[in-house]
């Protein structure tokens, strides 16, 4: 990842952690007529509730910061635990976003899965992220399943399992 490097997240990282969960949200919020006060306490309430959700519901999970020179730029939640490696989260600070940082990470993620006994890598994409999932299909990641509000992807290790044919995914 050019210059970037991963490691454990602390407790010492909430704070960034909680201003990286503003920033995915901040266009979505720049709209509602609420006092900027009432917008950062639904924000750290928020934060508050995925983070806890993915703690208890993903144990085997490597919960990662992203950084590049010492600064922390972004994270990366991720189960190499399964067979079917998941990607939980993967996100940057605004000023880190397209500039090919993420491609780099997935390419890595690949890689090593293809390299050990990965089935592959699975992950869901938000609907209202389409540069997101565009990426994902140009890494070669197809859509799986779809609900009202994210599409399931998956990327297979090519020399242990072919494509599922089993289902395809409703998009519209």
């Amino acid at each position: 990842m050019t210059g970037c490097i991963l490691r454990p997240a602390t407790l010492d990282d909430l704070p960034f952690l909680r201003q990286l969960y503003g920033s995915f949200r901040k266009d979505e919020l720049a709209h509602v007529p609420w006092r900027q006060e009432d917008k950062q306490a639904f924000l750290n309430q928020q934060f508050d509730l995925q983070h806890r959700y993915y703690i208890i519901a993903f144990p085997q999970t490597d919960f990662l910061i992203i950084e590049k020179d010492g600064i922390p730029i972004g994270r990366l939640y991720v189960n190499l635990n399964a067979e079917m490696w998941q990607i939980i989260d993967i996100g940057f600070l605004p000023e880190w976003r397209g500039l090919g940082l993420g491609s780099a990470a997935l390419k890595a993620i690949q890689s090593a899965a293809s390299a050990g006994k990965s089935l592959g890598i699975a992950l869901h994409v938000d609907r209202n992220n389409p540069r997101a999932y565009e990426l994902y299909q140009a890494l070669g990641f197809k859509a799986v399943d779809a609900t009202e509000t994210h599409i399931g992807m998956e990327w297979r290790s090519h020399h242990l399992l072919p494509e599922r044919t089993d289902q395809s995914a409703d998009l519209s």
